[in-house]
């Protein structure tokens, strides 16, 4: 049983940078100080990514600042850090992976009662065109909804 999902972290730039096609549910391999300074919500997802090594899925660039009380049992912020998921699913996105211009991006780390997940996306680079595209129709959708709160 899990209990109620609280989120620590998220990567707004995932979405601006990438199209997210699909979305995969990993656990963390994390050290006791790690954890406590994700539960006080010292993490940065950005410039994040991750790859599969040897047939385990690595998460890089995940920056978990070190826990404040903490003394030798510190871990290096930027470690690559294991994630958890089950063989069938990693073989999946290996074969997902090898296919031309998808990616494995960390689009947020949360815990689910007392277990730190992370949600990793399956995603495509986006072009500069598709991401003026994008901001065109929500600046559109905007002034949408700004003239509709003028009329009433």
């Amino acid at each position: 049983m899990s209990g109620p999902k609280r989120d620590v972290a998220g990567n707004r730039a995932a979405y601006h940078e990438y199209f997210v096609e699909d979305k995969f549910e990993a656990g963390i391999e994390l050290f006791g100080t790690e954890v406590k300074s994700l539960r006080c919500g010292r993490v940065n997802l950005k410039d994040s990514f991750c790859r599969i090594d040897k047939g385990e899925l690595v998460a890089y660039g995940i920056h978990i600042s070190p826990y404040e009380k903490g003394n030798i049992f510190n871990r290096d912020p930027y470690r690559p850090r294991k994630l958890l998921m089950h063989r069938k699913e990693i073989d999946k996105l290996f074969g997902l992976v090898g296919q031309k211009g998808y990616s494995l991006i960390p689009l947020s780390i949360y815990f689910s009662g007392r277990w730190a997940k992370m949600e990793i996306g399956l995603c495509k680079g986006k072009k500069l065109y598709d991401k003026r595209a994008v901001e065109a129709e929500k600046s559109a959708k905007r002034e949408i909804e700004r003239a509709d709160k003028g009329n009433y």
